[in-house]
């Protein structure tokens, strides 16, 4: 006899499932040993408070190291195809301008308007190009100016703010923050929230720093080949530089902080890769008695003399460091240099206060939610708005359980999706009891009409919490933040509903009704 029937196996699967979920949600109050079951709920910083930073990304860099990498690139592609062309810059950091002879006009506007030349590999395909091409006649001449479309000029800036989120996710995620959440503002801002970091003066200072790390030579003759330039020490004073670049932050593979035996000092000590191994061992090689300067975002960190070559593809920075400044060092190093820099243009502080507030409120909300729904279901189904109240519980527990499998972060809107699935969860329960008042009109026998209004009343219930987990999952890609809180306890909610309604509210209703099937009226 199928009718209501559960099959040890099943039984046993279902119980075993509920206690697991179950013990997740007991670890939030109780803290076991087993690391398996030492899981926590976050709380979002709007429960329990932290620091809100907002941050802008000056493109203005970018684009000029753009435009000089196009300009160095377009003046060879020239060459190549046997233009002549004179007078190449960059005027106001926005266009390259460039000369040309009359002849060679049609040529060149043809070159560079070609989408599959190798001078104009940005072609894409909403058919646009990155640059805008100008002419304008001069006597026998014609000068082309080469600026950014807003096409352009979006892609650029897209692309800068992707790799700032990812560095500035790393830079955050090595010091250990709990939960925090950054996210796009438009296409040149980084939201950043930090819940339960009140003093975030230390992170401040590592996501304003752009962390552009070159090694270059000191020099005493100001007319070397490459060029140079004075860079200030961190003290204010100043050293002549090569604009050779010797070695990039690029080729920084690990860096850590330590005590050096000899020094007993703090120092910050690199591994190269491969590529970057080798410069190094050349560059050591053939610079043997002079200085190396080892320059960080325009200031010179320290600047040490090479008494033999560097083989090993390591090294170490020395200067005047604590052990928590190397520390921030040598995680700015590891996460890699900004694209652009960034500053922080607005930044607010939440107080743990409010978010106790806030928790205090939602959980009344959830309390008196939770009452009035359990008496409306013992005075409309008696015995059965009893079992639908046990499964109601359950659910909570389990819907509090996978949260904290997954040590999900829990928002006040969360808990707004809480209290929406407290309301939901009866909803199943109350069709369900209709439905087989509905069947106990026309059958007899009451196990089947139970077992039928479980079975026809599934198509509709199914159809409602489907369409509802759709919109759920809708919001919580597509939103952010708030919403994002909002859409992921209503969507495991649901989950843990059809769950609840389907196997343990019919599990008990099964064994009362097999217990009770000669009374003559059951529901």
């Amino acid at each position: 006899n199928k009718v209501l029937y559960f099959s040890k196996l099943k039984i046993i699967s279902v119980l075993i499932f509920t206690t697991i979920i179950c013990f997740f949600t007991i670890s939030n109050f109780i803290n076991f040993d087993n690391n398996f079951f030492k899981r926590n709920i976050n709380l979002g910083l709007d429960l329990q408070g932290g620091s809100y930073l907002l941050l802008e990304i000056d493109n203005k860099p970018v684009v000029v190291q753009k435009l000089q990498n196009k300009l160095s690139s377009l003046k060879k592609f020239l060459s190549d195809n046997d233009v002549r062309s004179t007078n190449f810059k960059i005027i106001d950091d926005k266009k390259i301008s460039f000369v040309i002879d009359e002849e060679s006009i049609d040529k060149v506007l043809s070159l560079l308007g070609d989408k599959e030349s190798e001078i104009n590999p940005y072609f894409q395909r909403f058919k646009t190009h990155e640059f805008d091409v100008e002419e304008t006649k001069v006597s026998s001449s014609s000068n082309i100016t080469l600026q950014f479309s807003e096409y352009g000029l979006v892609q650029l800036k897209t692309s800068s703010q992707n790799q700032a989120i990812e560095i500035v996710r790393r830079r955050v995620d090595e010091i250990g923050t709990n939960e925090p959440n950054i996210l796009k503002r438009g296409n040149d801002r980084i939201l950043v929230e930090l819940p339960g970091l009140e003093n975030p003066d230390r992170i401040k200072s590592l996501l304003g720093k752009t962390a552009n790390l070159t090694f270059r030579f000191v020099t005493l003759n100001e007319e070397e080949s490459f060029g140079t330039e004075k860079i200030p020490y961190e003290d204010g004073t100043e050293a002549i530089i090569s604009k050779r670049i010797i070695l990039s932050g690029d080729n920084l593979v690990d860096a850590q902080p330590r005590m050096d035996n000899q020094s007993n000092q703090t120092v910050v000590t690199f591994n190269l890769d491969r590529v970057g191994a080798k410069k190094f061992a050349r560059a050591t090689s053939s610079g043997v008695g002079k200085r190396l300067a080892i320059i960080l975002d325009g200031k010179i960190i320290s600047a040490p003399n090479i008494s033999e070559p560097i083989v090993g593809g390591a090294g170490q920075i020395t200067g005047d460091f604590t052990f928590q400044s190397a520390t921030d060092l040598a995680l700015l190093l590891r996460s890699g240099a900004l694209p652009a820099p960034m500053k922080i243009i607005e930044e607010r502080t939440v107080g743990p206060g409010l978010g106790q507030d806030s928790i205090n409120a939602g959980m009344l909300s959830l309390v008196i939610g939770f009452i009035l729904v359990v008496l409306f279901m013992i005075v409309k189904y008696k015995i059965f708005g009893f079992i639908a109240n046990i499964t109601l519980v359950t659910n909570l527990f389990l819907l509090i359980g996978v949260l904290t499998l997954f040590e999900a972060t829990l928002t006040l809107p969360g808990i707004a999706g809480i209290i929406l699935t407290v309301g939901m969860a009866v909803d199943a329960n109350v069709l369900i009891y209709e439905r087989i008042k509905e069947e106990i009109k026309s059958e007899n026998n009451k196990i089947i009409a139970f077992d039928s209004g479980y079975i026809k009343s599934k198509t509709t219930i199914l159809d409602a919490n489907i369409t509802t987990l759709i919109a759920a999952i809708i919001l919580f890609i597509l939103g952010s933040g708030p919403v994002k809180g909002f859409a992921l306890t209503l969507g495991v909610g649901i989950l843990t509903t059809l769950f609840s309604v389907y196997f343990i509210a019919r599990l008990l209703t099964a064994l009362y009704v097999i217990k009770n099937k000669d009374k003559e009226k059951l529901i």
